[in-house]
């Protein structure tokens, strides 16, 4: 016959609450350490959350066995104890229910039951919302901010190539990449943040993902990165003049009622902690555009983007323009063709001498090359750009 692990009915007892309630713990940080919670995203705390999440089936296997051995040994004769047994177990069940049930990224948001792509004449997305564009070819496709908001990552295919549509409002990132890890197609989930931005794990390796950049930060497929597809933020009145065969997502009628109706995020009127703008510059919350050109990054304040309208620069070695539409909302950077040529914006277009070119980079003259850029809050181009740099007008003191 095995003899008991405990010395005494006392201490199975003991071992039977500590056990529930380390479980607890075990599952509070689980989720502690990968949501916005108090000062969760404000630590270093990648590598343990990933050891936790990695682990999870063996703690939680551990921890269960050692309550039941306890409950087996020390339920005999408990007395008060009894009542401390049912304590701890009804505080791990409610704490693991609330964890996988209304803690879970992937609880809080879910991803769209299905994705209608409607022609324009379909359409049903008001043209001032503002739309993450992406086109190949001559096909487009605008995915408008209050859906994908919410989703955080949505799946479709464009010009034949499938694509992962994502986007983080704590970090105001919108990026496209292509969902395919070690030569085969993947599907993701969200699984929390790190440093305020978005993370996706994939269903193969487990590897965690930063929205940000596409950059595996966890897991297996650690320092890996998803193939991004240039995209553009801006109205969807803007984005259907430079790509009048785009088709646009819908909203989901499964999600109505999750979905923001307000303009408060996409205007930048919202004041909330997490997702609000600040309109004073180069504060956490503050809006700027982010260009990286050859390994140099500069942030440009957005109130002086839009007072400005255009602003000629040079990065990397490289003259560049950008430039912000008559709405005050829709933004492009491009390559200046020498760095005597300076533009001016005319409603939606870049003038300068002979040629006028929109957005999109075409119209009268040899085509713009264009550039990445992103609208993104302060907090989130200082952290992902480390080295970046803050353009400053002539004359304007250094920060």
């Amino acid at each position: 016959m095995l003899s008991s692990p405990f010395p005494t009915p006392r201490a199975a007892r003991q071992t039977a609450i500590g056990a529930a309630l380390l479980l607890a713990i075990f599952e509070l940080a689980s989720v502690w350490f990968v949501m916005p919670l108090p000062g969760s995203q404000r630590i270093r705390s990648l590598e343990l959350a990933y050891a936790l999440h990695a682990s999870r089936w063996v703690v939680r296997a551990v921890l269960a066995a050692a309550w039941g051995a306890g409950i087996v040994r020390g339920v005999a004769g408990a007395g008060r104890w009894g009542w401390g047994i049912a304590g701890a177990t009804a505080v791990a069940a409610a704490v693991a229910g609330m964890v996988h049930t209304q803690m879970a990224a992937d609880r809080i948001f879910l991803p769209p039951t299905v994705v209608h792509m409607a022609t324009l004449a379909e359409n049903a997305i008001a043209d001032d919302r503002l739309v993450v564009g992406v086109a190949q070819g001559d096909e487009a496709r605008a995915y408008p901010l209050q859906a994908i908001g919410y989703h955080h990552q949505v799946r479709d295919s464009l010009a034949g190539q499938p694509i992962l549509v994502t986007y983080c409002t704590v970090c105001r990132t919108g990026r496209v990449f292509v969902p395919v890890v070690d030569g085969a197609l993947e599907t993701f989930r969200l699984v929390g943040m790190d440093r305020f931005n978005a993370m996706l794990e994939d269903s193969r390796t487990g590897s965690w993902w930063r929205q940000a950049n596409g950059e595996a930060v966890a897991g297996p497929k650690r320092g890996t990165l998803l193939e991004e597809i240039p995209s553009r933020q801006m109205t969807l009145r803007q984005w259907r003049l430079l790509h009048p065969g785009t088709r646009v997502m819908q909203l989901d009628p499964a999600f109505a009622d999750r979905y923001d109706r307000s303009y408060a995020y996409e205007r930048g009127t919202s004041r909330t902690r997490l997702t609000g703008t600040d309109p004073r510059p180069w504060q956490e919350k503050s809006w700027v555009v982010g260009v990286a050109v050859r390994g140099a990054a500069r942030a440009y304040d957005w109130g002086m983007l839009v007072r400005e309208r255009v602003i000629h620069d040079t990065l990397g070695g490289r003259p560049i323009v950008i430039a912000v539409a008559a709405d005050s909302a829709s933004f492009a950077a491009f390559v200046r063709p020498d760095t005597a040529w300076r533009a001016a914006m005319v409603g939606d277009s870049l003038v300068a001498g002979g040629g006028r070119w929109a957005l999109s980079g075409r119209g009268i003259g040899a085509p713009l090359e264009a550039l990445a850029a992103s609208q993104e809050y302060w907090h989130s181009w200082r952290t992902f750009q480390p080295t970046t740099t803050r353009f400053r007008a002539a004359g304007e003191p250094a920060p």
